[in-house]
């Protein structure tokens, strides 16, 4: 089960998410749900199609189990696999 304290360690494709702070003021509040993940990108299906957006930079917004979750981009930016562990 994903919580708050595990988010970093699982993959994020399926999750709905929200971009809630940018260095890039025009994606600011852009949101959908994410359908693919690289070290440094999501590709997110939105309203207005999909748009792929770098996750450094960034502050993420995760609806997990019915909480709200906030993470730093640059905490997540690695290729999924690394961040379970996958990688001896």
């Amino acid at each position: 089960m994903i919580t708050p304290d595990n988010i970093t360690k699982h993959e994020f494709i399926g999750i709905n998410t929200q971009i809630i702070e940018s260095t890039n003021s025009q994606i600011i509040g852009l949101n959908g749900t994410i359908i693919n993940e690289t070290k440094s990108m999501f590709t997110i299906n939105t309203k207005k199609g999909t748009k792929l957006i770098p996750k450094s930079h960034i502050t993420w917004k995760f609806n997990v189990n019915k909480q709200e979750i906030f993470i730093d981009g640059s905490k997540i930016q690695k290729r999924s696999f690394d961040r379970l562990g996958g990688k001896a």
